[in-house]
């Protein structure tokens, strides 16, 4: 198992969730009816696809262990498996919230992340 999972986030709404001591989810996780995360291997190609040109984001790391059964691997992209969690996400499971500012280039210029 990965030690992180990764979700993209507007920094204004990640924190309202820090405000509201839960993330409740984005619109598109609304829309879907889970919380969408992306694994390192992911994520890069989640912000080119989703969050092309996107500033004002953060890129949340998440401890997969703390979020238990409701945390689910389901394909999708092209197949990959890809972690969805059929909750709020606790706080608690969240390591770290850093800026995903976009570089020169227009893409996004990553931390580093942890498989």
């Amino acid at each position: 198992m990965d030690k992180f999972i990764y979700k993209i986030c507007p920094a204004a709404l990640w924190r309202a969730a820090e405000a509201a001591g839960q993330f409740d989810g984005a619109p598109v996780d609304f829309a879907d009816g889970f919380i969408h995360f992306s694994t390192a291997a992911q994520v890069i190609e989640t912000a080119e696809k989703h969050f092309a040109g996107q500033d004002g984001l953060l890129l949340v790391a998440v401890d997969p262990a703390k979020l238990g059964a409701a945390l689910k691997y389901e394909p999708s992209r092209g197949g990959a498996l890809f972690p969805h969690l059929y909750a709020p996400l606790p706080l608690a499971a969240v390591d770290w919230a850093r800026p995903l500012p976009l570089g020169s280039d227009g893409k996004h210029v990553f931390p580093p992340l942890e498989p």
